[in-house]
């Protein structure tokens, strides 16, 4: 683990772990396998004469040892990839060889029948990012939502000192705060999980030519999009070049950066809480916070989660600004950039991790913000002069304006105002009443 180059493998191993059954090396090789057995078993099924004595019991034992593929086994595949120094080719011989073992010898040529290379990549990958999204990342995404869900109730109704362009401004509550970036979050996800995941699968070009021409009684369009949608719950591309032309994983990526984005705008906040002294940090006994000032409980794990969804969008960018783009009709720039399609989602689930325990650490100093707003009451400025607004005060802002601008206002002073203000006695308890603690809005809705 030492002499690995990535920290997604190295440093972070354990928080990535779980992606290694859908981007790594071994995943290729697993979903190329599979991809190849169910397009077998569908020219079986679609009834090629050459294919009648192909019986289905032996192409689901097949199956079956695919599903259970071994790293050895995957190792067999690569040794062969050594002698064609093609991928995808070694994986045709190595399941040729796994019929060979199962009996089926005279239709092995049907292996690969009519294919390209990319028709398994451009639909192995989309399988890998399917499966990644629905059995780790989403989950990881949504049980951090859960416990920032949490957190925000157990906040809701505490009045917060807001800061626009950095200065005091009208009050809110620290729930209503964490609310917004749950109500982003949330919508963002509400999309995610509405995208449609493609795949391209056509031939050398796209235009099925040797399935048409092999055999023209066969609607080979037909045959495609239904294997696509049966057999890899995917939808097809109707029309491509050699390649999927990849506009869907550039909208999922794009997505997906969105949703990061936002988390970094809250990390950024909370660090700024902590370092406003709104929070405290729960002290792990032996953990260190700086090699030099022992006093320090630094808030790295915000530090973390921002740094590595930064990388993460990084990586983002760049696969949905280059994957759609291909010289004519297939250039190989898009092959091994598709590769490193796990490295932005191990970024991100880091990241996750991350912000899931910074909030576990996370331990509200509530005097300190009840401290703040009762030293910043030039705050209700806002309300009292629109209260004269409705009461039809000539020029209430001008009046505050000159009352609070570069001059510290307390309690008192705002009383001796409203004192002087030529309004109702009902009004002026109306104003009265109003405080940096109370001035909030719908508290009680978040």
């Amino acid at each position: 683990m030492l002499e690995l180059i990535s920290p997604i493998d190295g440093r972070y191993g354990s928080k990535t772990k779980e992606l290694q059954t859908y981007f790594s090396e071994y995943a290729l090789i697993k979903y190329r396998l599979k991809v190849e057995i169910l397009y077998f078993r569908s020219l079986v099924e679609v009834g090629l004469p050459q294919l009648t004595n192909v019986s289905l019991e032996s192409i689901g034992k097949i199956e079956n040892e695919i599903d259970n593929l071994t790293v050895e086994q995957a190792q067999e595949v690569k040794n062969i990839e050594k002698t064609t120094n093609h991928d995808v080719k070694a994986v045709e011989y190595y399941l040729k060889d796994m019929l060979k073992a199962h009996g089926i010898t005279d239709e092995l040529e049907f292996i690969h029948f009519g294919l390209t290379s990319q028709d398994i990549n451009n639909t192995a990958f989309p399988l890998m990012i399917g499966g990644a999204l629905d059995e780790v990342l989403v989950p990881a995404l949504q049980h951090f939502m859960n416990e920032l869900s949490v957190a925000r109730n157990q906040w809701q109704g505490i009045p917060m000192l807001a800061r626009t362009h950095g200065q005091a401004a009208s009050p809110t509550t620290l729930g209503k705060e964490i609310h917004v970036y749950i109500e982003r979050i949330d919508n963002q996800i509400d999309k995610l999980l509405d995208l449609d995941l493609f795949a391209k699968f056509g031939g050398a070009t796209g235009n099925l030519n040797a399935h048409l021409v092999s055999f023209p009684n066969t609607n080979w369009i037909d045959f495609a999009n239904q294997f696509v949608k049966d057999k890899l719950n995917l939808i097809r591309h109707q029309t491509t070049t050699q390649i999927a032309h990849y506009d869907d994983l550039a909208n999922l990526f794009h997505t997906l950066s969105r949703i990061n984005t936002i988390l970094i705008d809250l990390a950024r906040d909370m660090w700024t809480y902590i370092s406003m002294d709104y929070f405290k940090q729960k002290i792990v006994k032996n953990e260190v916070g700086s090699s030099a000032m022992p006093h320090k409980v630094n808030p790295i794990d915000w530090e973390n989660a921002e740094g590595n969804l930064g990388l993460a969008n990084a990586i983002f960018g760049h696969l949905a600004e280059k994957l759609p783009i291909s010289r004519l009709q297939r250039d190989l720039t898009d092959s091994t950039v598709l590769r490193n399609v796990g490295v932005p989602f191990g970024h991100m689930l880091i990241a996750l991790k991350s912000l899931e325990k910074a909030l576990s650490k996370l331990s509200l100093n509530e005097d300190k913000l009840v401290a703040d707003l009762e030293d910043n009451w030039a705050v209700v400025a806002e309300a009292i002069q629109n209260i004269l607004r409705r009461e039809q005060i000539d020029k209430p802002y001008e009046k505050l304006k000159a009352l609070t601008r570069g001059s510290r206002i307390t309690k008192s002073k705002i009383s001796e105002f409203i004192e002087t203000l030529e309004v109702s006695d009902d009004v002026k308890k109306e104003l009265s009443a109003i405080s940096p603690n109370n001035y909030v809005g719908y508290y009680d809705k978040y």
